[in-house]
């Protein structure tokens, strides 16, 4: 019988499925030389429930609560935000709701709600069943094969995030776990685990051409549009200086999914569409004056921060 994941969780993808759901994300919001506003009223406060309640809040409580996070973005209190603090925001954000989806997720892994979810119970919870691969023997099947080495890379990261003698992960090192981006405990084991599958000649640091992967040029063609991006970001992006290579400090800036990037899109572009006066940074009275605009941006999570406490309330 075949094994395969259950749909839509891939957890043994975690790193990469990460980046590539942010890519498609920025993709869909900012495409080719424009914002798309649609998409931000698409994401409105993440669903239907979000959205029922949004429109319950009265019109002044809507205000005093915007009002109360705009206080809380300007970290310098000096009455203006800018695109360094609304960029930090907005990264802080994200970092809170990968935090807030783990802990829920840590509760339905938990099937036996000892506190701990165990090796088992996370491999019942994401394929229904409990399994288990010999590390040393290769399956013939090409896909079956391809699933062991993920699931013996997982099973890896699990053990790596326990950090104590219990055999199973406590809430920490669940979140180490699932986000080893967020752990630093973790930033060693996600570089070498990178290493191990894109540095081929094993000299510790990963080429262009193993960054490019499989792909090998055809002298007689041009290279395709694909392979020019992943180029530019290479060269750009990650090989910060400049040596032809990535070594594992620029390495980690690939493989690790990283919202810098986005949180600043999004912060000049609050600034490009909201700054009246042309100071490049927001008062309250400009935000105010745009309120739509900020409540469908990933500075307040589509309007979902006004209905959490964790960012309205005057204690952060």
């Amino acid at each position: 019988m075949r094994l395969s994941p259950r749909p839509a969780t891939l957890g043994l993808l975690l790193l990469c499925a990460a980046v590539a759901g942010a890519g498609e994300a920025e993709e869909l919001h900012y495409p080719p030389g424009e914002h798309r506003a649609d998409f931000d009223r698409e994401a409105l406060l993440g669903g239907q429930e979000e959205v029922d309640e949004y429109v319950k809040l009265t019109p002044e409580e809507q205000h005093k609560r915007l009002k109360s996070i705009i206080k809380k973005i300007d970290l310098d209190s000096d009455g203006f935000l800018t695109e360094s603090e609304l960029s930090s925001w907005i990264q802080m954000s994200f970092k809170h709701y990968a935090m807030q989806e783990a802990k829920q997720q840590f509760v339905e892994y938990d099937k036996n709600s000892d506190g701990s979810v165990s090796w088992d119970e996370y491999n019942i919870q994401m394929y229904d069943r409990v399994i288990d691969f010999d590390e040393n023997t290769a399956l013939d099947d090409a896909e079956e094969e391809s699933f062991r080495q993920l699931h013996l890379k997982d099973k890896k990261r699990f053990e790596k995030a326990n950090q104590d003698s219990d055999p199973g992960l406590n809430l920490e090192e669940f979140i180490a776990f699932e986000h080893p981006e967020e752990v630093d405990y973790m930033t060693e084991f996600v570089i070498q685990e990178a290493l191990e599958e894109h540095d081929k000649n094993g000299d510790g640091f990963v080429s262009l051409e193993e960054f490019l992967g499989d792909y090998r040029r055809d002298p007689t063609n041009e290279d395709p549009e694909w392979i020019l991006v992943e180029k530019d970001r290479f060269l750009n992006d990650y090989d910060k200086d400049a040596d032809g290579r990535l070594d594992p400090q620029e390495l980690l800036s690939w493989v690790v999914p990283n919202n810098q990037g986005i949180a600043q899109e999004e912060a000049l572009h609050l600034i490009d569409e909201m700054d009246l006066n042309s100071d490049r940074k927001l008062s309250e009275a400009e935000i105010l004056e745009n309120q739509d605009l900020f409540l469908t941006s990933e500075a307040t999570d589509y309007g979902r921060q006004l209905h959490d406490e964790y960012f309205y309330h005057d204690e952060l």
